[in-house]
């Protein structure tokens, strides 16, 4: 529980250790332009307002990926919410005739949501992810005799919803938001500290704070916009603002569970082997 709380912990702050080091250049930076009296610009109308202009250009991106983020905080329950539909109609035909067809639809249904889980983790192919939403097709051709046509065509409607749902993911993941936005963001946001480590403000201890907090501001805002670009970058080291996989994680240990059961219901008793 302690591991896991500390763990937390420094996700919740990774931006900020993130920031620290630009921070720390940035008052070394000063310190030692202020020592070799290099500070030549004077803090004026204009520079207040190029850091405002730049601090809405920031809130513009930030109020973009946002739209995405919350969006994405719904993909992965609807992901689930899909899983779990697939898996109610091939656990009732298995418990309906306890055909071995019906139960290995039902495996299939649980190997879809591993492979995902996996995928969102980088450790498996877009391609593969299609391929088993795909092979369900060969389960609703296998129990198509053993259920009713009408079932069949929602199972197929809940194939599709599941490949948007990936294919969303998919192009969220892998598309940047505006990335002219973020180049022109970047650069002022660099000219803007060069500027403020050569502004001479006096006394000198309130300069060196103004350079620490408007630095840390700027800093913050491109490293979280960034960060919220890719709501699933679970495989990055560095990200910590990604949506949660817990309806997706608990869908899999409820499919776990039902493969289990039916696995039980299926096997055969006092040597009668399994009907056809």
């Amino acid at each position: 529980m302690i591991a896991a709380l500390a763990k937390r912990i420094s996700k919740e702050h990774r931006i900020f250790y993130r920031v620290l080091p630009y921070i720390a250049v940035m008052i070394l930076a000063k310190l030692l332009l202020h020592h070799f009296d290099l500070e030549r610009l004077s803090i004026n109308a204009i520079f207040s307002g190029l850091i405002g202009a730049n601090v809405f250009l920031m809130g513009f991106l930030l109020s973009g990926v946002l739209a995405d983020f919350r969006e994405s905080e719904r993909l992965p329950g609807e992901m689930a919410a899909t899983l779990a539909t697939l898996a109610d109609e091939f656990q009732s035909i298995h418990q309906r005739t306890s055909a071995p067809l019906a139960l290995a639809a039902l495996e299939h249904v649980r190997e879809i949501g591993l492979t995902i889980h996996r995928w969102l983790h980088k450790q498996e192919r877009s391609r593969a992810v299609m391929g088993r939403i795909a092979g369900l097709n060969d389960h609703f051709l296998a129990v198509e005799p053993l259920t009713q046509a009408n079932f069949i065509a929602r199972l197929k409607q809940e194939q599709s919803a599941l490949r948007k749902l990936i294919i969303r993911i998919h192009t969220i993941r892998e598309t940047d938001f505006i990335s002219s936005g973020y180049f022109i963001a970047s650069t002022t946001t660099i000219l803007l500290l060069v500027g403020l480590a050569f502004a001479r403000i006096e006394p000198f201890y309130e300069s060196l704070f103004f350079v620490v907090v408007v630095s840390y501001l700027l800093l913050f805002l491109m490293f979280l916009i960034r960060d919220l670009d890719n709501p699933f970058g679970y495989y990055e080291n560095a990200s910590s603002e990604d949506v949660s996989l817990k309806p997706l994680e608990d869908a899999l240990e409820e499919l776990r569970e039902r493969v289990a059961v039916e696995q039980r219901r299926g096997a055969p008793k006092d040597g009668h082997t399994l009907p056809e």
